[in-house]
């Protein structure tokens, strides 16, 4: 496991909103490590804006700041990170770019799509959906079983459950094994996103 992810236990993907680099920063705050912009909409010009800012917001308050699929932007960025999607393409183009000290994440439905991150050699995994969202219908819910079949498996990665998990369903995810969680309107959302991070974060070793 990198450094960096020894005790990173808490990672907030983001959305795009006009306050995105206050809320984050809060988050950061009350134990976020690890910070994923993923934004679908915006223009390439829009990206680099937007992570160049939350860069230095990462950067200054300790955090990890990393970038959803797209490894020209964490070039460009100067990112710590990369996380992939099943489809985005094989981990070891991205690894050859962005050099061995970049993380690279992987997201998994399964314990064999795992398996094969890990032997990919994905840095960490993004584990989910653990419950049913506006992005995930329910028949991609992969569940609390997930969870516990990786923890059984040991395979020796960091994970994170996604999908779903709030103040009200973490507890649960935490029972069950998960490394990690990974978030977004939970923190994003909330009146104070230092508050909701922090108990999060105490759900966790």
């Amino acid at each position: 496991m990198k450094p960096s992810l020894e005790k990173a236990r808490l990672l907030l993907v983001t959305d795009p909103r006009e306050d995105l680099a206050e809320r984050v920063r809060a988050g950061i705050k009350g134990g976020v490590n690890v910070v994923q912009l993923r934004d679908k909409s915006s223009s390439a010009r829009e990206l680099l804006s937007q992570a160049e800012e939350l860069r230095e917001v990462c950067e200054s308050e300790g955090a990890v700041f990393t970038v959803n699929d797209d490894v020209q932007l964490a070039r460009k960025s100067g990112a710590g990170g990369l996380h992939l999607g099943q489809d985005d393409g094989p981990l070891a183009g991205a690894r050859r770019r962005l050099g061995a000290a970049v993380l690279i994440g992987r997201s998994v439905g399964t314990v064999e799509e795992a398996r094969v991150a890990v032997d990919e050699g994905a840095d960490y995994l993004g584990v989910g959906a653990m419950y049913a969202t506006p992005t995930k219908p329910e028949g991609e819910v992969a569940g609390l079983e997930l969870v516990r079949s990786l923890v059984r498996a040991d395979l020796g990665l960091p994970f994170y459950a996604i999908g779903g998990v709030t103040l009200e369903t973490a507890p649960e995810v935490a029972a069950a094994g998960a490394w990690g969680f990974a978030v977004v309107r939970a923190v994003l959302d909330a009146d104070d996103p230092e508050v909701a991070a922090k108990k999060l974060r105490a759900l966790l070793p």
